[in-house]
């Protein structure tokens, strides 16, 4: 069931009337109607559908299958008769973008020979993929420059239809996927494409083109770059951004990159310090447990329950007991909502293996952990308190089955 395509007639068009000719559902239970003819563009050749209304319901999707174009709505739509209306700006908004991405190919092909093997025209920014290994910047401005150059000559779009016969004589800059039905979007002396999608009559209605950065994408080189309006709205966003951090930084736009370095550094730098400042705090809180530590047969024990305290913390803590005392035992406990966290580590004389301390006590708390023979980790539910859950520990040691 073909449907005619108004947009090819007009891409401009803004409302249309049509019959409806299907009102179904589709295999995932989505409503859509068929119209004997339309102006709303599916979803295809690197272009995204149109949306809009169908008296008055809202169209969100546009498909076409085998000449059927569906227009996929919230809900069923029963009348024979309709009025669609096209969201006009993201129309001409997918107009600018094709349209620069053709004169953007034809430039990179133009200048250099390079070959674009994929377009993606995306929400806020377009891409075309380059069949390089790598793109300079020089390139990259000099494309643009002459980009923004042929959209200044505005120059005419034209959209014809060829037979198969008539491809000869035309200077197309890739092989047709299609041997009928054949559509070519022309700029003179420019650009010859093989093309179904909408585009501006004029290239001034591009308005500009802007390369915003590039990307090794496997074997070929990612440009991404924008359009029109997007162009003017990338400036107003990047502007706002740049004025707030003129704000921030107390240094005008030409200063920016030095103040943000200059930032950064102060950052590392304090990093360091708060970073040596812990170390020597968890020094001292290590001298304030050893000095509270209680004595377990020949050797002595520090044990501690904590609140929310990270696991590493625990570790480090530990380690900074058993080297700075001899004959001594850490057990470290920090509860977290509905979890416990333990940390068990021994001095370089003791002989005893953590690794088989935790492994025996952790089944009583649904627990998994690790170590090896000098300090060993993990955690579980908190289904013990964490000072019965010590207890547990110091039991195994008492009666030596870690061993």
């Amino acid at each position: 069931m073909t449907t005619e395509k108004l947009f090819y007639q007009d891409p401009y068009i803004k409302s249309f009337s049509a019959q409806i000719l299907q009102s179904r559902k589709d295999e995932q239970g989505r409503y859509y109607v068929v119209l004997d003819q339309t102006a709303f563009y599916p979803t295809g050749g690197g272009q995204p559908h149109d949306t809009g209304t169908i008296n008055d319901v809202q169209v969100y999707d546009v498909e076409e299958v085998e000449g059927e174009v569906r227009h996929f709505v919230d809900t069923p739509i029963e009348e024979k008769e309709c009025v669609g209306e096209i969201d006009l700006g993201r129309r001409f908004d997918h107009m600018q973008q094709h349209a620069g991405q053709h004169i953007l190919t034809a430039a990179f092909e133009e200048m250099y020979g390079y070959k674009t093997v994929s377009f993606h025209l995306g929400k806020e920014i377009c891409a075309i993929d380059l069949e390089i290994p790598a793109l300079q910047e020089e390139e990259a401005n000099n494309v643009e420059d002459r980009v923004n150059a042929i959209i200044l000559e505005n120059r005419p779009i034209e959209a014809r239809w060829v037979t198969a016969n008539e491809i000869d004589n035309f200077p197309l800059r890739k092989d047709l996927s299609v041997k009928e039905n054949i559509r070519l979007v022309i700029i003179p002396d420019f650009d010859y494409n093989g093309c179904g999608g909408t585009h501006p009559n004029s290239t001034g209605q591009v308005s500009s083109v802007k390369i915003l950065h590039w990307e090794k994408q496997k074997n070929s080189i990612r440009v991404h770059f924008i359009c029109g309006n997007r162009v003017l709205k990338q400036l107003h966003e990047k502007h706002q951004v740049i004025q707030r951090l003129n704000a921030l930084l107390s240094a005008p736009q030409e200063d920016l990159e030095a103040a943000t370095n200059h930032v950064k550094e102060q950052q590392k730098s304090l990093e360091k310090t708060v970073s040596e400042l812990k170390t020597e705090l968890m020094e001292e809180e290590a001298h304030g447990l050893i000095d509270q530590a209680t004595t377990m047969e020949n050797d002595r024990l520090v044990k501690k329950v904590y609140k929310e305290r990270p696991m590493n913390e625990l570790q480090q803590l530990a380690k900074h007991i058993t080297k700075k005392a001899d004959s001594i035992m850490v057990l470290l406990v920090s509860e977290k909502d509905d979890k416990l966290q333990v940390v068990c580590a021994r001095s370089q004389d003791i002989d005893m293996n953590m690794k088989e301390l935790i492994a025996s006590v952790l089944p009583k708390i649904n627990g998994r952990g690790g170590g090896n023979a000098m300090i060993a980790q993990g955690g579980g539910d908190n289904i013990l308190s964490p000072e019965a859950f010590i207890e547990e520990m110091m039991s195994k040691l008492v009666h030596g089955q870690s061993c």
